[in-house]
């Protein structure tokens, strides 16, 4: 078999389980709510896949230091999910889905320019998120109407995530670990559920969805640090395993939080 064969196999391969994990995360999204979807939504569905398959390719500084690129691009996706909040309770999907991409896009050539650290990654998610929780907090309660899935929701989420794995993974060797980290927290989960909530049940609904995955994406953030911190100790399999136990931990105390809640406004 020829490198350039054994090379398209294995990348074609690496699309498949980033899909079948898009796949699964959807279906349990849907049947679920919009709380328990939005806490789906904020697990690296489409980070994890990128990040172990870069971890297959390249050596664990290479990941520890897209972990740092990567932690402040999570403060730029709080922000692009602001932006759509707001103006989905007004605007069709095109203005708000494109004028948050485009604030992201922004965010992530800014952040691009700059050698972050640990704390300074830190201190923008900090930032970051003190200012957008409370802004998304009013959005977060809209009665949900009855969503019929598509045939092609899912293939479209799962080609999307897919499609952003391969490119992630097959410019990582020339592009280097900084643009291989930004390129990795793209926020194509919630790009895709802009494109095909919006549409079918309007922007306060799918608004709403987002407003609920803030916490969710602070929890995840701190996953990207503990990346970062455990790779380097560690190496890649244990700083991954580190990171993926993190963001489950964190959706799963936050979802007991919010039963705790519910299950006392009801005595």
């Amino acid at each position: 078999m020829s490198a350039e064969l054994s090379f398209i196999i294995f990348l074609l391969l690496r699309m498949a389980i980033a899909a079948a994990f898009v796949v699964t995360a959807s279906i349990i999204a849907e049947r679920s709510g919009p709380v328990i979807g939005a806490l789906v939504a904020t697990l690296p569905i489409s980070a994890g896949p990128s990040y172990v398959f870069l971890a297959l390719d390249h050596d664990a500084a290479f990941i520890a230091q897209g972990a740092l690129a990567s932690l402040p691009i999570n403060g730029a996706t709080i922000v692009l999910a602001l932006i759509y909040v707001v103006l989905a309770q007004r605007y069709g999907l095109t203005i708000s889905c494109g004028a948050a991409v485009l604030v992201w896009i922004a965010l992530a050539s800014i952040i691009r320019q700059f050698d972050w650290s640990l704390t300074a990654g830190l201190a923008v998610n900090f930032v970051a998120f003190g200012i957008c929780i409370p802004l998304l907090a009013r959005y977060r309660h809209v009665k949900m109407p009855l969503v019929t899935r598509r045939w092609y929701d899912v293939p479209f989420r799962a080609s999307l995530v897919a499609t952003l794995v391969a490119i992630v993974v097959s410019t990582s060797g020339w592009v280097g670990p900084k643009i291989s980290g930004i390129m990795a927290l793209y926020p194509i989960v919630f790009t895709s559920m802009m494109i095909i909530l919006h549409p079918r049940i309007g922007g306060p609904p799918t608004a709403a969805v987002l407003a609920n995955a803030a916490w969710g994406l602070l929890g995840f953030g701190m996953a990207i640090a503990v990346l970062h911190v455990a790779v380097a100790q560690f190496g890649s399999t244990i700083g991954l395993s580190l990171a993926l136990t993190t963001c489950i931990a964190w959706n799963l105390t936050l979802w007991w939080i919010g039963r705790r809640k519910l299950s006392l406004n009801r005595k």
